[in-house]
């Protein structure tokens, strides 16, 4: 009574596992398409592929290395006439970064060398003369710098994939680990690659930053003429578009008072100050909060401005001291206020992408594989099951109940863990169903041999599970293994495959098994003398 309660509870659960509580055929539908997560093969979508610029990133750690430099060298007194870089073009490039200082006051020659060594571990300081020198990146400091740019930006990826709400979309390394830049990205059912595209893409590097209190001019020539050609030192001119055609030239502080790595939050609106137009509001953490506040509260009547991948997108004055929250303002639509905050959300990129491949696969490509997976799945069903009931006879149709059984818990086992069905998954399935077969093939055949050596049919019926049982374990158990290795080295199509088939053969042990001989029992129960027994 307790096996059988056992076997009811299973099955309830796994057919509400599968379709949930449907109240039409429409719902039993959607329920079973929202449940059963299909992969590219199936449900269609896109395949990128994605080259990290690793270049970018270097470049990006040696301007923060010639700040530091600046800084550290002006709080020892040390005269420096000035700090440069090479620009690496290419990827393969990277690893001649260079930093480059010309002028050091050569009786401070020994305390800038303390100072380099001390400060810029990842660093190699080379004497070219008695006062310029040239600092190049270790090889294991560049090697850290690629595997951790690479992972950033997987990381980065993945969160803004995910935000769009993908189902089971793949983010992971890609191609010859020995190049350590490329990225491979699958996206299920995604209809609008070029929008996705545009979202990995976006760098959203966010500054807010110092406006000096001139300009704004029509025209970077004239902003230059109006500064006799040189800027004043740590500032630039960045143009500002705004969404009423005004805007113009600025001259800003190249120090951020803020940055995108001190938000914590953000979300589109409704732009209170122009109906119509949207804004994207922002929270800053703890720390942001505090610098901003400061910055704020003795700047007021200063103007600052918003600035997103090197373009203002915003200049305001300050009329009092600003704490935690701030908004960019004067976005064109609703898409662009939401795509904005996600990749503020997500944080920036660490570098610039390239795409290397991209391939759209059609819903109709997915739903040929869908028809022609389910056809051979039923083609072979039925042939076994045929098979089964010839030969076997009554014995057969309990064999075919377990297999069916065996489906439903391998269907229930892949909604609730949210896996991934792909082609390959299916192919794992129809494997699963000649195992299965094969399990209770075994069993039969034992029942026999006990059934020709004189036994009874109960006695016969226990010893044919009881000897069966290890060459069960024994066959699962090492598929299971090849499965495992499968999974640790295989890509995404063949882990598909070992998935389903691990569940399955999982599930087998347990309808093949125990469910089958609870059946036996029940039909041999229901007879007072058991004479004959139909197998």
């Amino acid at each position: 009574m307790i096996k059988t309660v056992v076997i009811v509870a299973t099955v309830l659960i796994c057919i509400f596992g599968i379709i949930g509580f449907p109240t039409s055929v429409d719902g039993l539908k959607k329920n079973v398409a929202r449940r059963i997560h299909l992969g590219l093969d199936l449900k269609g979508g896109s395949h990128l592929v994605l080259q990290v610029q690793v270049q970018d990133a270097a470049k990006t750690t040696a301007d923060q290395t010639i700040e530091q430099l600046r800084e550290e060298t002006r709080t020892r007194n040390i005269a420096v006439n000035g700090f440069d870089r090479n620009d690496p073009e290419t990827l393969q490039d990277t690893d001649s970064i260079q930093v480059n200082i010309h002028g050091v006051d050569p009786t401070k020659a020994q305390v800038f060398r303390n100072l380099a060594t001390e400060k810029f571990p990842d660093w190699i300081l080379t004497p070219v003369n008695t006062s310029d020198y040239r600092m190049n990146m270790k090889p294991s400091a560049l090697l850290d710098l690629k595997r951790n740019t690479v992972t950033q930006s997987i990381e980065t990826i993945d969160r803004r994939v995910n935000a769009l709400g993908l189902t089971e979309p793949t983010v992971q390394a890609h191609g010859d680990p020995a190049t350590q830049s490329e990225i491979l990205v699958e996206l299920p059912g995604e209809g609008d690659p070029q929008h996705v595209k545009e979202i990995i893409g976006a760098t959203a590097q966010l500054k807010i930053v110092e406006v000096k209190n001139e300009g704004p001019w029509k025209s970077k020539e004239e902003a230059l003429s109006a500064k006799g050609g040189i800027l004043p030192l740590n500032t630039e001119l960045r143009e500002y578009v705004s969404a009423g055609g005004g805007g113009g030239w600025y001259l800003i502080s190249r120090t951020p008072v803020i940055t995108g790595q001190d938000m914590r939050t953000a979300r589109a609106a409704t732009d209170p100050d122009s109906p119509g137009r949207w804004e994207t509001s922002f929270t800053l953490s703890q720390d942001g909060a505090r610098r901003f506040e400061k910055f704020t509260g003795s700047n007021i009547g200063n103007r600052l401005a918003v600035v997103l991948d090197a373009q203002i997108r915003s200049v305001a004055t300050i009329q009092s001291a600003i704490s935690d929250q701030g908004r960019i303002n004067g976005l064109a639509s609703d898409q662009e206020a939401q795509d904005l905050s996600l990749v503020l959300r997500t944080g920036a990129l660490p570098a610039g992408i390239k795409y290397l491949q991209e391939r759209t696969i059609g819903a109709s490509l997915g739903d040929d594989s869908i028809r022609d997976g389910i056809l051979s799945g039923i083609a072979g069903l039925i042939a076994v099951i045929v098979a089964m009931l010839v030969y076997y006879r009554k014995a057969g149709l309990n064999a075919v109940l377990a297999l069916l059984l065996n489906t439903i818990l391998l269907m229930a086992a892949l909604c609730y863990f949210g896996a991934t069905l792909t082609l390959p998954g299916i192919a794992g399935i129809i494997l699963t169903v000649g195992m299965a077969v094969d399990s209770n093939v075994l069993i039969f055949e034992r029942i026999r041999e006990e059934l020709r050596s004189g036994k009874s049919i109960p006695a016969a019926v226990d010893a044919g599970f009881g000897k069966a049982w290890w060459t069960i374990v024994d066959t699962h158990v090492t598929t299971i293994v090849s499965c495992l290795f499968l999974f640790l080295f295989g890509t995404g199509p063949v882990r598909g495959f070992a998935v389903t088939l691990v569940i399955g053969l999982l599930a087998n042990v347990f309808t093949a098994v125990f469910v089958s001989k609870v059946i036996f029992d029940w039909e041999l129960s229901r007879r007072r003398q058991v004479t004959a027994l139909s197998i």
